[in-house]
């Protein structure tokens, strides 16, 4: 008799991503808090991540009147 191979999943587990966007985004953090470098390849060219403006995010209904 003969067994079936493990099926492996097509995606990665949702949680490991989560742990390494937590990861990157502490690395990325502490380049900019000493001024080192945070180097990524990105389309084919590396890139230093640390030093690019940091994204804001727009909420909405921020402004309330007192």
């Amino acid at each position: 008799m003969k067994r079936k191979a493990p099926s492996i999943a097509k995606e990665p587990v949702p949680d490991a991503l989560k742990a390494l966007r937590r990861a990157a985004k502490k690395a990325v953090e502490l380049a900019r808090l000493t001024g080192t470098h945070a180097y990524v390849l990105e389309n084919g060219r590396i890139v230093d991540i640390a030093k690019r403006k940091r994204k804001t995010r727009k909420t909405k209904g921020t402004s309330r009147r007192i």
